[in-house]
């Protein structure tokens, strides 16, 4: 049995990938971003779960979150799932680029770690101008980008941690739309996979992928020194230092 931390767990493809992950034995900490959805959580679910809250668009939070986590124990698995689309570009950076890189450097390292990207990612763009106070240049496939640029940062520099993005695809969330093409199931099994199965082809590190399989990323998200660029910035904008 494993136990699994999934961010933005309380609906949406988060909350799919869990119930999957409670149904196959395994332990899973909830996240929701207050108190009030924390309560609908348990009102979908019958049993007591464990949950932790924090409103990822807020650093200091995002922080209180990464400690709550670590006096829950050690996770083997963590899901960097929530995130939003149609928001200000400050929101996006905080809850899909700065709250994933704070969480990856405050919690105690899983073995696995899986980040949620999107093929939105290969239009994305990097440049410092994102980590401005006021970034509105930022976009969602930008983010994106750069959740490949982290999970393969890690890949390199924790080569003992199978870190990897997946793209869910256009599914029909209520971030999606009910008009997405793509199939919902689909949209979760990819994390659960590399969360929980001994196949040799999820003991991977720095890969994308595509509904159980490996795909392309943007071809810049290899380069070590956009990596290191990232991280920095990271840093310089949350006060938080990647470990080691």
């Amino acid at each position: 049995m494993a136990r699994i931390f999934i961010t933005g767990s309380a609906d949406g493809l988060g909350f799919l990938a869990a119930r999957r992950l409670l149904a196959l034995g395994h332990e899973v900490l909830f996240h929701a971003r207050n108190a009030a959805r924390a309560q609908k959580l348990r009102n979908k679910l019958t049993g007591p779960i464990e949950l932790v809250t924090g409103d990822l668009s807020d650093m200091e939070q995002t922080i209180a979150l990464a400690n709550a986590v670590n006096k829950a124990g050690r996770f083997n698995v963590h899901i960097h799932n929530a995130g939003v689309y149609q928001a200000n570009p400050r929101t996006i950076l905080h809850v899909n680029t700065i709250a994933p890189y704070i969480l990856t450097c405050l919690i105690h390292p899983p073995q696995r770690l899986i980040y949620l990207s999107s093929n939105m990612h290969l239009q994305g763009r990097f440049h410092s101008a994102q980590f401005e106070a006021s970034p509105n240049q930022l976009t969602y496939s930008d983010s994106k980008f750069h959740m490949v640029l982290l999970a393969k940062a890690i890949a390199r520099k924790w080569p003992a941690v199978f870190s990897n993005a997946v793209d869910p695809g256009w599914v029909p969330t209520k971030m999606g739309g009910s008009g997405a093409p793509d199939n919902l199931e689909k949209g979760y099994e990819t994390q659960v996979w590399l969360a929980t199965s001994s196949e040799p082809n999820a003991y991977v590190s720095g890969k994308y992928f595509h509904h159980l399989l490996e795909r392309q990323a943007h071809p810049l998200t290899e380069a070590t020194d956009l990596q290191e660029q990232f991280l920095e910035l990271c840093k310089n904008y949350s006060g938080v230092k990647f470990p080691g």
